[in-house]
């Protein structure tokens, strides 16, 4: 991914720009920010990126 290709949307401007957001980042495989007054609180990102993170996630213990 090149660099600068992030953008940060904040909570209140996602609602509006959500379709286009998604589109953004499966086409483009941009990362999204989601910002809460500043504040990365989340983000949307690639599927392949999010299944690789969970893949890397060790399991929690079971009981």
């Amino acid at each position: 991914m090149p660099a600068n290709t992030d953008t940060e949307v904040g909570i209140r401007e996602l609602r509006t720009q959500l379709s286009d957001l998604v589109m953004e980042v499966a086409v483009e495989g941009h990362v999204v920010y989601v910002t809460n007054r500043g504040k990365r609180v989340a983000a949307l990102v690639p599927l392949a990126v999010a299944k690789a993170g969970l893949d890397a996630t060790p399991s929690p213990p079971t009981a």
